[in-house]
């Protein structure tokens, strides 16, 4: 991808991001609050998985 190209998206992306919290905090929490608790049990299940395999 093109170092240009690639820069615009991140600039919309970033822009997108401020709309969507200026626009309703609390909603945009919210969704935050998902994708890290994902992330967090994604891991949490990782570390489970290769603990057992250890143990």
């Amino acid at each position: 991808m093109p170092a240009k190209l690639k820069t615009i998206l991140i600039v919309l992306v970033v822009i997108f991001l401020v709309y969507a919290v200026v626009r309703d905090p609390e909603r945009a929490a919210n969704v935050i609050k998902s994708i890290w608790d994902l992330l967090y049990s994604t891991v949490d299940g990782f570390g489970k998985f290769f603990a057992s395999l250890a143990g």
